[in-house]
């Protein structure tokens, strides 16, 4: 049962060029190190996550699919007809990029079921916060540049200054990789936190042994099964809805537009009277 638990904790920084740090007074930004261990377990993430992409593509056959493309094809769909909905029909590409963030992170949460305890590289790749800011950042960046692409540099600026505050908007829009980010995290070191102290139980009470080993795979397998998969929708959900936020009132503007180009041609092709 040793094996199945990890305890919670820091993950240890490997300096590159020294102990460099930059001070935001609520955490302190190591630029110039890297954690070892969520390297390590995102590189299996990764690995494993790939390994079934070319499995699935391997197995996609024309005509009648199997079970599995049945499955797949229901859920890409279903992905399909969000994106369709929040963003806009047209918005093809973001298909891809929530599909593949929702595959990794339900691929690194579920690998928390096997007993990654033997060895102190491999421990939840969400379970550190440099990882699910990293993902946090990226997908903030792409949104980002898609309001740009979408509404113009001039349209985008003045996006911050609508009511009620404007102020508030600009720090509407900074949380997001934040809120998005710590949601992850939280849940999954939360789950760590909760079999970890199960696994405390015989040291305190000799007779719950069993107990504690009963509740810690009941509790992995409903943490990793049940709570990652729904953090991977939740992830895999707000990224489609960021994306739709970003042209949030495009169409109304637009229709503004038109409709102000309309009046002043009609004004224009009407003829002038005189007294």
């Amino acid at each position: 049962m040793r094996y199945l638990a990890e305890a919670p904790g820091t993950h240890p920084l490997t300096p590159i060029c020294g102990d460099q740090y930059l001070n935001l007074l609520v955490v302190k930004f190591y630029y110039c190190a890297f954690t070892v261990d969520t390297l390590v377990s995102s590189a299996l993430a990764i690995a494993v996550t790939l390994g079934i992409a070319f499995f699935v593509a391997s197995r996609l056959t024309p005509g009648v699919p199997g079970k599995l493309q049945m499955v797949l094809e229901f859920l890409v769909s279903y992905v399909r007809g969000l994106i369709g909905e929040t963003v806009s029909e047209d918005a093809t590409f973001i298909l891809p990029i929530a599909a593949t963030v929702g595959l990794y992170i339900l691929v690194a949460n579920w690998l928390d079921f096997f007993p990654l305890g033997f060895t102190s590289i491999l421990k939840p790749a969400n379970s550190d916060l440099n990882q699910t800011l990293a993902m946090a950042i990226v997908v903030f960046i792409i949104v980002e540049a898609y309001a740009i692409k979408v509404r113009g540099l001039g349209g985008y600026l003045r996006h911050f200054l609508r009511p009620p505050f404007p102020p508030l908007t600009i720090i509407e829009e900074i949380v997001k990789p934040i809120t998005l980010s710590l949601r992850l995290f939280g849940n999954i070191f939360a789950g760590l936190l909760m079999v970890y102290l199960l696994t405390l139980l015989p040291s305190a009470f000799a007779w719950t042994t069993p107990i504690s080993a009963v509740g810690v795979a009941v509790w992995k397998a409903f943490d990793v099964f049940f709570v990652g998969t729904i953090q991977a929708f939740i992830f895999m959900l707000l990224t489609i809805i960021y994306f739709g936020q970003a042209r949030e009132g495009l169409e109304e503007e637009m229709g503004r537009g038109h409709a102000a180009a309309a009046g002043h041609g009609e004004r224009a092709a009407s003829p002038a009277t005189t007294s």
